[in-house]
């Protein structure tokens, strides 16, 4: 499995406050990128799994929707995530 509970763990606790604070839009978001980046990697290979790529827009949809909840709530933590994680936008 490419997501153990130890890589898990430590994404929550460099993104969001503590690594036992699995809530904070910003682990989310930066969970849902790493997923998004291996699923990006899998459907280099394997171009005609469309179940994958089902599952990667929808993904991309709720990483999207957390972004711009956070970009209304707090616009600083909102650009910090994205300078950290290096999206568009």
């Amino acid at each position: 499995m490419y997501l153990t509970k130890e890589v898990k763990a430590e994404i929550f606790k460099k993104h969001g406050k503590s690594e036992k604070n699995t809530g904070s839009a910003e682990g989310q978001i930066a969970l849902f990128s790493h997923r998004i980046e291996h699923l990006s990697n899998h459907l280099k290979n394997n171009r005609k799994d469309f179940n994958t790529e089902r599952s990667l827009v929808r993904l991309v949809g709720k990483r999207r929707s957390l972004l711009d909840y956070l970009k209304n709530k707090d616009i600083e933590r909102y650009r910090a995530i994205v300078k950290e994680l290096g999206l568009r936008k």
